[in-house]
């Protein structure tokens, strides 16, 4: 079944020096661009993380430093990735819990925008753990009867990935072939960050979700504690949690006038 879109979808996937969104770096992505006409573009980039990739993680993906040694940094083909992802949604296996907080997290490293509020992102493992609880190489052979031999090869990752979205749509009926609707269903907790630092209550209002004021609404906290915007800004948060706080801030102090 062949997706239904109002604008093109991004399916990505990135292979890193680890899974600390804050502190690890990109080393290889892979983008297929999907676009309502059902044309497809595909963009694969080895990256120089500029830090060392870990023994075990190269044991897991394969690519070592050596590999990426001569290869771009992500801030030289940062302007590219945004133009290929501009006015389109995202797409992803654990995408939402990694792919797009540290693609964010890159973006903005590279003093790129990088925003959420007008894209949905459908995340395929979510849909694929709801229905079915495995991983991607078992979503593969079970969704379509295929081994996934290039597993961690990010490009073998982001095409199986599509491939299991379409046959999720076409194996269950309950799923409405809509992107509004598969990342809605895809999506857990909603939160005004990637990282989950800061929620929302009842009236859709931003609040902490961890420390000492867990619970509070953000604008309470930084009106009677102005020191710990600082910290918070200060601290070892990721940058897009810190965008978002700067943004509740600056929003209330406009409203001010």
């Amino acid at each position: 079944m062949q997706l239904k879109l109002n604008k093109p979808i991004c399916f990505f996937d990135l292979e890193t020096t680890g899974i600390n969104i804050s502190n690890d770096r990109i080393v290889e992505i892979s983008i297929l661009k999907v676009h309502p006409d059902g044309k497809e573009e595909r963009y694969t980039k080895r990256v120089n993380p500029t830090i060392p990739i870990p023994p075990e993680v190269t044991a897991v993906h394969g690519i070592s430093n050596e590999d990426v040694a001569d290869a771009p940094t992500f801030k030289q083909i940062a302007k590219e990735v945004h133009q290929l992802i501009k006015n389109a949604d995202l797409g992803g296996f654990n995408s939402n819990r990694f792919d797009i907080p540290l693609l964010a997290e890159e973006m903005l490293r590279a003093e790129l925008d990088f925003d959420m509020k007008n894209r949905l992102a459908v995340d395929v493992q979510t849909i694929y753990h709801k229905m079915e609880q495995r991983t991607l190489s078992a979503a593969y052979k079970f969704y379509c009867d295929k081994n996934l031999d290039d597993a961690h090869s990010a490009e073998a990752d982001t095409v199986a990935t599509y491939e299991v979205l379409k046959a999720q749509l076409d194996k269950y009926d309950t799923l409405d072939n809509s992107t509004k609707f598969l990342a809605e269903f895809s999506s857990r907790r909603k939160f005004a960050d990637f990282a989950g630092f800061i929620t929302y209550n009842d009236k859709d209002e931003e609040c902490f979700s961890f420390g000492k004021h867990k619970g509070k609404r953000v604008l309470d906290v930084l009106n009677q504690e102005p020191g710990y915007f600082g910290w918070l800004l200060n601290a070892d948060f990721p940058l897009y949690t810190k965008k978002v706080l700067t943004g509740i801030k600056l929003k209330a102090l406009n409203n001010k006038f």
